[in-house]
This record gives C-alpha cells, sequence and structure tokens, in this order.
C-alpha cells in the first residue's frame, strides 16, 4: 500500500485512467467489428457507413491520445481496403 501522498495519488490517477482506456479499446474494437462483419455480409451500404464512423471515432482517439496518428491512419485504411474489395467481388 503507498505510503506517500504522490504515491497514493498516482494509484488513483492509473485507475482512471485504466478504466478509459478500456472503454476506449472495447468501443475501438466494437467499431471495427462492425465494419468487418458489414463487409463479410457483402452489404456495402451498410459497410461505408461503419467505415465513416470508424474513421471518426479513430481519429477523434488520436485526439484524446489513445492511438498514435499513424495507428489510426492504417486501421482505417485497412478497412478502406475491406470495404473497396466488397465492389470488385
Amino acid at each position: 500500500m503507498a505510503h506517500h501522498k504522490s504515491a497514493k495519488k498516482r494509484i488513483k490517477q492509473t485507475v482512471k485512467k485504466t478504466e478509459r482506456n478500456r472503454y476506449y479499446r472495447t468501443r475501438m474494437k466494437n467499431i471495427i467489428r462492425a465494419v468487418r462483419e458489414a463487409a463479410e455480409a457483402g452489404d456495402k451500404a451498410k459497410a461505408q457507413e461503419a467505415l465513416q464512423v470508424a474513421n471518426k471515432q479513430l481519429h477523434h482517439y488520436v485526439s484524446k491520445g489513445f492511438l498514435k496518428k499513424q495507428t489510426a491512419s492504417r486501421k482505417v485504411s485497412r478497412l478502406h481496403k475491406l470495404v473497396n474489395s466488397i465492389e470488385a467481388a
């Protein structure tokens, strides 16, 4: 158990940050899953809608400091490629 005031504060901050990161991580997985499921179902309109949400949210997480800019861009790019492959198939 922490004895110093600063150590107690760090514990509180860590708990708060962990909860926030867990929420963002879960939300990110669900957003990406929605795009992938729509793509697998072959529903291009639904996949494009989900892709727009994913693009906006992932870049929002960049501004929050949860993701790096390149990571978000890479994820969006791969999803975009997946959605575009629906049309070709």
